[in-house]
Parts: C-alpha cells; sequence; structure tokens
C-alpha cells in the first residue's frame, strides 16, 4: 500500500495542531512531537506539520513564506455542500482567513481557505453528477 506524507512548515506546532483539532482532524503520536505533528487526513494520507526549524533539515535554500506568495494548492474532498462551508467557517473562526469566493462549476461546489500560516486549503464538493 502508499502512503503520501505532505511536509509543511508552521510557525508554531500547538497553535497549527489546535486548529486543524477544530476542524476535525486527528493525530498519529507515533511521529509527533514537540517540533512535529502529523495529521491523518485518510489512513494512508498525513500533514506533517513541522516547525520551520525542522522543515529546514529536509530542505535546501529558503523556506516559502506562504503569506507572500502561494507554493502550494492543497485539495480536500467533503461529502457535502455544508461540510464545504462548515470547514471554510470553522477555520476562519479559528484565525485561518478565506482564500478565494464559493466557486460552483456546475455539480462541484467548493471554497477555501488559507490556515494559520498561509498555506492554501481548498474544500470541494463533488455532486451525483460528477
Amino acid at each position: 500500500m502508499r502512503m503520501i506524507f505532505v511536509n509543511l512548515p508552521v510557525r508554531d506546532v500547538a497553535a497549527s495542531r489546535a486548529f486543524f483539532t477544530a476542524l476535525g482532524f486527528g493525530w498519529n503520536e507515533q511521529f509527533s512531537g514537540a517540533d512535529t505533528a502529523c495529521m491523518v487526513v485518510e489512513e494512508n494520507i498525513s500533514v506533517m506539520l513541522l516547525s520551520r526549524e525542522r522543515f529546514a533539515d529536509f530542505v535546501n535554500g529558503p523556506i516559502a513564506d506562504a503569506h507572500a506568495s502561494t507554493e502550494v494548492l492543497l485539495c480536500l474532498s467533503a461529502d457535502s455542500r455544508d461540510a464545504v462551508d462548515t470547514m471554510v467557517a470553522t477555520a476562519v473562526a479559528e484565525g485561518g482567513k478565506a482564500w478565494k469566493p464559493v466557486m460552483e462549476h456546475g455539480p462541484m461546489y467548493g471554497h477555501s481557505f488559507a490556515d494559520l500560516d498561509g498555506h492554501v486549503w481548498e474544500v470541494m464538493h463533488m455532486g451525483a453528477s460528477a
């Protein structure tokens, strides 16, 4: 079975962990510590939230400032339009920022937010006809 680990630099691991916990995500404690938090998206999809110092151990060159430029778009599926709206509203209430306006294209409905560190998360519901 193939797994994917998305790695993101964060300024405050504890604050990021609280933010994503409020959005309903769980954690793999085996891969979490003081400078890392392993957020479980699905059984074999995880997001490693790494302190900027720890992230620097894995990269060459400077770390992008996601508040100044978009370095990645992360897209999550949602079970309904309400789930899209709820996740974005919760993200904003927890300190994130709405990113682009609601998007409707045929059976697809989506919205997006930037997390505490400026990483962009799209949340998309694909209607039955998609």
